[in-house]
């Protein structure tokens, strides 16, 4: 007990990506880019729905919705990554860190239910056309987003809460760039097991289930595609999907492995590196998959610019 409540008046230091000034400058850079371009492209596409009338349908209200978690999951990670890389004081305070792990928790939590959701939608519009408009109506699409949000909402609160209470008197170092769980499993000086076994829990059936929703939805999509006649509108369908795909599965596939893999298996630098792709790099290509590449937004874009040429010229 003489330990219990160390934790409570401290600082944690973040130990970021790396101490080599070098590299610090070219994680900057880098990342600020990425920062930049994931917020520009999904707040694009958060105005291009807004504007358009033809786009406000159930598929772009999730794209929105997915668009704004990203944003929010970009700006809770990112923008403290890049102080703290060119910053000598890489402290952050209990509050600070807390408030990190539970709005990146809720986000990510949020994420992996829309993608799911977002692939039911595809499963309806694409193998049951005919009754998408009564299955996809107005009370399910707002229902979707606010299950999603109260799940990663819940979620987060007792991960936050079960981990801010074990005491941390081994180290207040934290070799990471974002306050997140594992790391603090391993600073912990109590044992973690009931952590580490709520963590694979929640884990497991957020992630794992929604990744299996997705793939039954996409397996009925492609028998559904396999009977298209035109070989011109099977190709498109199955490039759309292996694009979705691809980030699905680097997304799911990432936190399952910083979340669920075995203590034993714990490496810094990997689930560092596993960490960016989930934060940093899936926020900035999910507007490019799932939108910026699509011909609805793109006839949509064109067609705002001629209009506003139109209007330059007259």
């Amino acid at each position: 007990m003489e330990y219990a409540n160390k934790t409570y008046s401290v600082q944690f230091t973040l130990l970021g990506l790396s101490s080599d000034p070098h590299l610090q400058v070219v994680y900057f850079s880098t990342f600020l880019l990425m920062y930049l371009i994931a917020l520009s492209g999904n707040l694009f596409l958060v105005v291009i729905v807004i504007i358009n009338p033809k786009l406000q349908t159930p598929m772009y209200f999730f794209l929105c919705n997915l668009s704004i978690i990203d944003i929010c999951l970009s700006s809770t990670v990112i923008p403290i990554l890049l102080f703290n890389t060119l910053s000598n004081d890489r402290s952050i305070s209990l509050v600070g860190c807390a408030a990190q792990m539970f709005f990146s928790l809720v986000l990510g939590a949020a994420e992996c239910l829309l993608l799911a959701m977002m692939a039911y939608d595809r499963y309806v519009a694409i193998c049951k056309p005919l009754h998408y408009t009564s299955i996809m109506n107005k009370k399910l699409c707002l229902c979707f987003p606010f299950v999603a949000w109260t799940v990663g909402f819940v979620n987060s609160s007792i991960h936050v809460a079960s981990t801010f209470q074990l005491p941390y008197c081994k180290s207040h170092h934290i070799n990471h760039f974002f306050c997140e769980i594992p790391p603090f499993l391993r600073i912990a000086c109590k044992d973690t097991r009931n952590n580490e076994i709520g963590m694979y829990f929640s884990a497991g059936i957020m992630v794992l289930c929604s990744f299996l929703l997705i793939l039954v939805s996409y397996i009925h999509i492609i028998s559904t595609i396999l009977n298209i006649k035109s070989s011109q509108g099977r190709h498109k369908t199955f490039s759309t999907c292996a694009s979705h795909l691809t980030v699905v599965s680097l997304y799911y596939g990432t936190i399952m492995f910083n979340y669920m893999h075995p203590r034993s298996a714990y490496t810094t630098d990997t689930d560092k590196a596993v960490s960016v792709l989930y934060t940093v790099v899936t926020p900035m290509l999910n507007p490019i998959i799932y939108s910026i590449r699509n011909k609805d937004v793109k006839s949509s874009i064109c067609k705002n610019s001629t209009s506003e040429f139109d209007v330059i010229q007259t």
